[in-house]
């Protein structure tokens, strides 16, 4: 998210009418619902949290403790519980 000097975007008369509201405070101006991205839209981060929870999953599956996994990924037990139980069900849904 950048600033951008309102005097570059907007007319005159529209400024002194938010000025009325607000004179020299910053303001955010949200992006329209469609125009709004998800979580992990812009970047890779949400294929590798993909990633690492299906390896999780099958670590697991091959038998790896629940403490292990969380102290070899530094995620909670309840962090790990959480994601295989998210996983199961993705397995299921995919049956």
């Amino acid at each position: 998210m950048g600033y951008k000097n309102v005097r570059e975007l907007l007319p005159e008369e529209l400024i002194r009418q938010i000025q009325k509201y607000i004179d020299g405070e910053n303001v955010y101006i949200p992006r329209k619902e469609e125009n709004r991205k998800s979580w992990g839209d812009g970047t890779n981060t949400k294929k590798l949290v993909n990633s690492r929870n299906k390896e999780i999953y099958q670590k697991y599956q091959l038998g790896y403790r629940v403490t292990d996994l969380s102290n070899e990924y530094h995620i909670s037990t309840q962090g790990i519980y959480k994601i295989l139980s998210k996983q199961k069900a993705e397995k299921q849904r995919i049956c």
